[in-house]
């Protein structure tokens, strides 16, 4: 089993950063990718960037140059530092671990970018 527990949401003006957290336990495999998926009101739940060992991070375009996300293998722990928040940026952030048989979620975290 693999439990995962995200922190760092908040609310935030637009221009501004937030840094998500989400700390892995359980049968971690670096090999794997962990990565974070969004889900705004009324909408799909939908990729925002993944990494994997030995690899780049993956990025949703509307996130490329302002998203970057990384990994601390030895903690088993994900980061995401977001910066030149925008208002369309809100929604409920969610830390994902894939293994071979199925994907784990955290419990999500909210993120409200306004004014």
């Amino acid at each position: 089993q693999v439990q995962l527990v995200e922190s760092g949401g908040g609310l935030v003006q637009p221009g501004g950063s937030l840094r998500l957290s989400c700390a892995a336990s359980g049968s971690i495999s670096s090999i794997n990718p962990m990565g974070w998926y969004r889900q705004a009101p009324g909408k799909q739940r939908e990729l925002v960037a993944s990494i994997t060992s030995g690899r780049r991070g993956n990025y949703a375009d509307f996130v490329k140059g302002r998203f970057t996300i990384s990994r601390d293998y030895a903690k088993n722990t994900v980061y995401l530092q977001m910066n030149s928040l925008k208002p369309e940026d809100t929604a409920v952030y969610y830390c994902s671990y894939g293994s071979t048989v199925r994907t784990y979620w955290g419990q999500g975290t909210q993120v409200t970018v306004s004014s």
